[in-house]
Formats: C-alpha cells, sequence, structure tokens
C-alpha cells in the first residue's frame, strides 16, 4: 500500500484566479480534500470526479481533520482545503498539532501557501503594508478577549500598519468600537482607514475613510479592516505607507517622516516633565509644542496660560475667519501655513506700515509701540501675538488696562535683557478676563510665540500626542 499524506492549502480570499499553480495541481492530484463547506462548494468543479469529498460546517474543524488522517493512513493523499493562507488563522496550525501526536507520526505533512486576505485586501487598497505590520483578529472564541485587548495596545502604541481579522460578528458586535477606542488614545483621528469586504468575489467592496470617521457597524465577518501608521497617507483613491528609504533616494522626506520624528519626540517631552499630570490638557499641549521647538525644559516653569486660554483660542481659530497680529514677521513665518490656510486666518504685522514712522516720531515711542496702536484699532478682536519687542508688549497691556480694546488674546514671550521681564508682568496684571499665554522673565522669542499658535490650531490632536497634519 502507498504511504498517505497530507498537503494543507491556502485557496486565496476567494476567487479562482487567486489560487496559486501549485495548490491549483494539488486540488486536481487529490485522492481526498478535505474542507469547510463553504468553500467545497467553491472548488468542486476543480476537483476530479473521483476524489472523495469530506465536508463541515464552522466548529467542526477537529473532526475534519481527524478524518483526513484517518484517509492519509490508509495510503491516500488527502488535500486540507483552508481559505487565504492555511498558516493565518487558517487550518495548518491544527493539522500539524495532530500531527505531532504518536498514531500520525508517520504520515507526512506539507503546506502550500495561499494568498492571505489581508494581502488581497492591501493589493486593493493601495500599498499599506509596505512597512511593519500586525494582523490581530478579534474573535475571541480561542483567545481570551484581554490578551487581545492587549495586542490592541501594543500594536497602536508600536505604530503598526494594523490589519483586524474577523472584526464583528452578530453576537460579537462591541469589540470592534473597543478597538477603535483603543488605536485613538495613540493615532491621530485622520489615520487612513480601508475596509475590503468579499475581496475576490462578485459582491467585493471598498471603502477608504479615516479611524475616527469608520462606523464600527459597518462591519463583519467578511471584512478586512487596515489602519495605517503615523506616516500613511491617501492620494488619488488609494492608501500608501511609505517604505521609509526613500529618503535616500529622492533627497526628500516622505509624507509623514517628519511627523513620525516629531510625534516620538513629543512622546518623550511628555515622559520627562516633572509635572506633566498637573498642567491643565491644554496648556500642557501647548508646553510640549514650547519645549520641542527650544530643546529647554525650564520652561515648564516659565510658562503661564490663563485656565482655558490654548482652548479658547483653538475654538475661535479653527471656527474659520480669524486674525492674527504678530510684532514681526518673524513670528509670522514661524506659524502653520496649511493650518492658517485652512481655516481661514489672516494674519498681519504693522511694523512695516507706512503709518508707523511717522506715527513712531510724532508721539516719541517705538515703532513696535505705533503698530500695536494701529493693529489695536484696526483688529480690536484679533489674536496678538508677540515674540521679539517687550515694547510691543507693554503697549498692549496697556491698550488693555485702559480698555481700549477686546482681543481673543494676548501671547507674551519677547526675549531679551531690557524691559523684558516688566513688559510680562505688565501683561498678567492688566489682562483682566482676556486670555493670555506668557513666558516668564527672559526667556522667549518668536519661535515659541509661533509654537504657541500652532499648538492651538492642532489641539484637537493632543488626545493622541501627535503634532497634526500640518507638520
Amino acid at each position: 500500500m502507498k504511504e498517505g499524506r497530507i498537503t494543507v492549502v491556502g485557496l486565496g480570499p476567494g476567487s479562482e484566479e487567486t489560487i496559486t499553480p501549485e495548490v491549483m495541481h494539488a486540488l486536481r492530484c487529490a485522492d481526498a480534500v478535505v474542507g469547510y463547506r463553504v468553500y467545497m462548494q467553491a472548488i468542486d468543479r476543480l476537483l476530479p470526479d473521483r476524489a472523495i469529498r469530506v465536508t463541515g460546517g464552522m466548529t467542526e474543524e477537529v473532526a475534519r481533520v481527524e478524518k483526513a488522517f484517518a484517509l492519509a493512513a490508509e495510503g491516500l493523499h488527502v488535500v486540507v482545503a483552508s481559505s487565504g493562507d492555511a498558516g493565518i488563522y487558517g487550518m495548518a496550525p491544527l493539522v500539524f498539532e495532530m500531527h505531532a501526536r504518536e498514531p500520525y507520526a508517520g504520515i507526512a505533512v506539507a503546506v502550500l501557501p495561499g494568498i492571505s486576505a489581508f494581502q488581497a485586501a492591501a493589493a486593493r487598497l493601495g500599498a499599506p503594508i509596505s512597512h511593519d505590520f500586525c494582523v490581530i483578529s478579534l474573535s475571541d472564541l480561542m483567545t481570551p478577549w484581554p490578551v487581545i485587548e492587549r495586542r490592541i495596545r501594543a500594536a497602536a502604541d508600536a505604530d503598526f500598519v494594523t490589519a483586524i481579522y474577523n472584526p464583528k460578528s452578530r453576537g460579537r458586535y462591541w469589540q470592534i468600537h473597543r478597538l477603535k477606542e483603543l488605536f485613538l488614545r495613540s493615532r491621530s483621528a485622520g489615520t487612513p482607514l480601508g475596509i475590503a469586504r468579499n475581496v475576490g468575489r462578485a459582491d467585493e467592496s471598498l471603502l477608504l475613510t479615516t479611524l475616527g470617521a469608520f462606523d464600527p457597524d459597518s462591519l463583519d465577518m467578511f471584512s478586512v479592516m487596515l489602519i495605517g501608521n503615523a506616516a500613511t497617507f491617501a492620494s488619488r483613491g488609494s492608501m500608501i505607507t511609505p517604505r521609509g528609504y526613500r529618503l535616500q533616494e529622492s533627497g526628500e522626506a516622505p509624507h509623514g517622516v517628519g511627523q513620525s520624528i516629531m510625534i516620538e519626540s513629543f512622546r518623550t517631552i511628555a515622559g520627562m516633565l516633572k509635572r506633566g499630570g498637573d498642567h491643565p490638557p491644554d496648556m500642557l499641549w501647548a508646553l510640549i509644542h514650547t519645549i520641542h521647538t527650544t530643546a529647554d525644559f525650564e520652561f515648564e516653569e516659565l510658562f503661564y496660560a490663563s485656565p482655558g486660554a490654548i482652548a479658547s483660542w483653538h475654538r475661535q481659530l479653527t471656527a474659520g475667519g480669524a486674525e492674527i497680529v504678530t510684532d514681526v514677521t518673524m513670528v509670522q513665518s514661524g506659524l502653520r501655513k496649511a493650518a492658517l490656510e485652512r481655516y481661514g486666518i489672516s494674519v498681519c504685522c504693522y511694523l512695516g506700515d507706512s503709518r508707523v514712522p511717522e506715527m513712531a516720531e510724532k508721539l516719541g515711542i517705538t515703532r513696535s509701540q505705533a503698530g500695536m496702536r494701529l493693529a489695536a484699532r484696526e483688529h480690536p478682536h484679533a489674536l496678538f501675538v508677540i515674540g521679539n519687542a517687550p515694547t510691543a508688549l507693554m503697549e498692549a497691556a496697556n491698550l488693555l488696562h485702559r480698555g481700549s480694546f477686546s482681543p481673543m488674546g494676548v501671547i507674551g514671550a519677547p526675549v531679551g535683557f531690557v524691559h523684558v521681564v516688566e513688559s510680562k508682568l505688565r501683561l498678567k496684571a492688566a489682562c483682566g478676563k482676556t486670555p493670555i499665554a506668557v513666558i516668564e522673565g527672559r526667556k522667549g522669542g518668536s519661535a515659541v510665540a509661533a509654537t504657541i499658535v500652532n499648538a492651538a490650531m492642532s489641539l484637537d490632536d493632543a488626545r493622541t500626542m501627535k503634532p497634526g497634519r500640518d507638520v
């Protein structure tokens, strides 16, 4: 009698075209084929008439494999069919577990790979898994949910592109909601996300959306979901994760690499703060921006903001049509241009205004002071951002004290030695109910003033500790 053997094959994601030639050959030469009822119906016409068919339903995998070994013991070549790749949530592990038992030791076992569902989904969506990735199944039939949740957290924190199998079934509906919640703690809501359903079949459907926008209730057991990493972006209907080393080939940073570095820096800064948990969330976000800009942790002691100031500016700046006044053009150059354009924010600086020199000479004041007077008259509700001239900040404080204007707020961060400390003390004393942010002492500068505004514009990203889409 000839020796029996078992070949475990992956049928691919669903269509006959994605079955590999070697798997097709194994099916056509089999003495017996064992598989789940639905898969067996799909491949029946590919099997020789003489082949024994052994079918079964879900949860009957053990019985089917036992039957496969029994047939192989009679000298037959038995093919165990599995969807996708048999080694990825498929039948191969179970066959090998049984093969390790003494009664089956004499039966040869081999595996032929197939195209996994997540690979097929990735190909349909573009190129989302071209860097480090992982695959997680949400089915807790054989894996305890606490273990699955621990893996979800690890994948999200480690910034893996993540493929999700078995996202939802009729009785298992809440796990995908929990996954979304966990990922949003580590990833931006704008992270690209792709959903592929029944890839390779007649009713195939694809959806490219974002982590924040996708509807967990829209998925089912026939869906595979791919969540991008910090560098993943969407373009022309495709989901793309840069390989990383494209930087060396083109001399330019691929989309998202700068953001990835900044994310790592932000998280490092947050972990090194002495009193990180004591700072209000909106102020903490601005403080981290400031330290990232200066690499100076002394700013944790020097940064002062009115309660809710950063959050208040975020609401007004992102509502559209807001105005920002700066004391020097260097502050303007540090503001994120994409955010200004998206929210329709106008920025002006009066230092180059032709009226300023005449006013300064006539009144015996500095040009910075004259610029502030004109700005307060013509843009009384703007956010005033002062990062260089202490006399400009003193003028803004005096105008606030006299009730001459009611701005959105004032950021005071001039740097230097003459009048610098005094200008900041004046602002704190004169602000009243006007929201302010101040870098106390002699430190500050245009870059610091600008980064506080950037923090306000990107406050939505504070929860996930990411610097926003405009980096």
